[in-house]
């Protein structure tokens, strides 16, 4: 069969994936839906597919001025770094720009030779700047939505763009390949597995028609080995390697 393309197939190909329909799943629709949606979460937070890096621009207003903060989408993971607002010691207009003046001084030996020279001078540069201006301070929360930048506000000019690197989440409804991923299938698979032996430990060697048993302690606790080894592995190694952000 196709691989899913919506959350209700989804929903149908880990149930399937798990035994249904020769085994009775014993996992109302309800805790299959509220599985799926923990298993996108996690998802989302953890696996390098789950989220993708963006850059975002913002003219700020009088209003953000005044606030200290500028208003963010919702959705977004966390901010990894903005440019800076003040860059007049690497950039400058015209003439005064560093890179102008470093390439009309070097132009020859930039065609004749190496490149390395420029970078690693540039380097060094933004460096300088590094030490001598800094870095804004930012602050973030997800649930917040609004970028804190603790810095001088005579830096902050009306009008003038602010550059975000950020991480959004990848939203299924707007890409459907997301149900066709392996790694969210096989955790969904797992947290269906584990509500189905949660449910059943109500039930003490529960026996069906032609004396099959159900041992829902041992299927929540291999489903519950199964959970957190993919969570540490998660954890552990399919992040992004960029993965520092705040929020």
């Amino acid at each position: 069969m196709a691989q899913p393309t919506s959350k209700e197939d989804f929903k149908d190909y880990i149930l399937r994936k798990i035994g249904a329909p020769v085994i009775d799943i014993n996992v109302a629709d309800e805790q299959v839906e509220d599985r799926v949606d923990e298993a996108v979460s996690f998802w989302r937070d953890y696996h390098y597919n789950g989220s993708q890096l963006v850059y975002l621009k913002h003219a700020i207003t009088e209003a953000d001025k005044v606030n200290g903060w500028i208003p963010l989408p919702q959705g977004l993971l966390g901010i990894s770094k903005i440019f800076d607002l003040d860059t007049s010691i690497s950039t400058g207009t015209g003439m005064f720009n560093v890179n102008y003046q470093f390439v009309l001084n070097n132009i020859q030996d930039m065609t004749s030779y190496s490149m390395q020279n420029y970078y690693m001078t540039m380097q060094h540069i933004e460096f300088m700047q590094e030490i001598l201006v800094g870095k804004p301070l930012i602050r973030y929360n997800k649930h917040v939505n609004k970028l804190h930048i603790d810095t001088d506000k005579k830096s902050w000019v009306v009008g003038n763009y602010i550059v975000i690197e950020a991480y959004d989440v990848i939203n299924p409804d707007e890409y459907a390949d997301v149900w066709g991923d392996r790694w969210l299938q096989n955790y969904a698979a797992v947290l269906v597995r584990e509500q189905w032996g949660l449910n059943l430990t109500k039930f003490t060697q529960m026996q069906l028609v032609g004396g099959v048993q159900f041992n829902g302690e041992q299927i929540l606790a291999e489903a519950r080995a199964d959970r957190e080894r993919m969570e540490e592995e998660a954890i552990r190694s399919l992040q992004p390697l960029t993965y520092n952000f705040i929020g």
